[in-house]
């Protein structure tokens, strides 16, 4: 069968993206409702979420940020030091509002541990989104590269997101994958892409074939 698909090969070939609109970091309450009552008014919002890596067995941390763009400009939620206030709890429910973001089941699962009243409405995942495209993979890193031929660069994923200051590398980081999530669902909902035409439209094994295989 044919998918479309990209190997980590062919995207370390490809120039680096980057975000180039108005970063604005979010660290006290007052801040926040000023960003809030902005974004309230935008019909579609990208979303990512940051988490200080934990490199010991069983430790769990809380989310430490929380990214929201438009398609110039991106809100840095600093939520390890404001918290959970009502007011961004009252957005991420509000589904009127669309949200994209990727793998938003891990998202989630980070914001209960934060605030056990909150329930996400109107989100939209990528992960799913783009399966009616004949996209295989479900990175977002893959997923940008197949359709912008640019790179997204992991190199701050693991970097420590609860520090006094974020960096600026941090901060370009973070303001990217929730732009970019953005970027996809526009392009791919504006009908300029065909899924037919791609250059990384390939022949791929069937998976299920695959498992009988190993079983056999």
């Amino acid at each position: 069968m044919k998918k479309i698909t990209i190997s980590k090969e062919e995207i370390a070939t490809l120039n680096n993206e980057s975000f180039n609109g108005h970063i604005y970091i979010i660290d006290t309450l007052a801040d926040a409702k000023k960003a809030l009552a902005y974004l309230s008014k935008q019909k579609l919002i990208g979303f990512d979420t940051e988490t200080r890596p934990s490199f010991k067995k069983g430790a769990v941390r809380q989310m430490a940020l929380m990214q929201l763009s438009t398609y110039d400009e991106c809100f840095l939620f600093r939520v390890n030091k404001t918290g959970m206030p009502d007011i961004l709890i009252n957005f991420l429910e509000d589904k009127n509002i669309t949200k994209i973001g990727l793998s938003l089941k891990d998202d989630f699962g980070v914001l209960r541990r934060s605030s056990n009243s909150a329930c996400p409405e109107g989100f939209i995942d990528l992960q799913a989104f783009v399966k009616q495209f004949n996209i295989n993979d479900i990175s977002l890193q893959k997923i940008y590269a197949i359709l912008f031929d640019k790179r997204i660069s992991k190199s701050q994923r693991l970097s420590n997101w609860e520090a006094p200051q974020l960096t600026k590398a941090q901060c370009d980081y973070a303001a990217l994958d929730a732009w970019a999530c953005l970027e996809i669902y526009l392009y791919l909902t504006s009908g300029k892409f065909n899924p037919e035409t791609s250059k990384y439209l390939r022949e791929i094994q069937d998976p299920i074939i695959n498992n009988n295989n190993e079983t056999n």
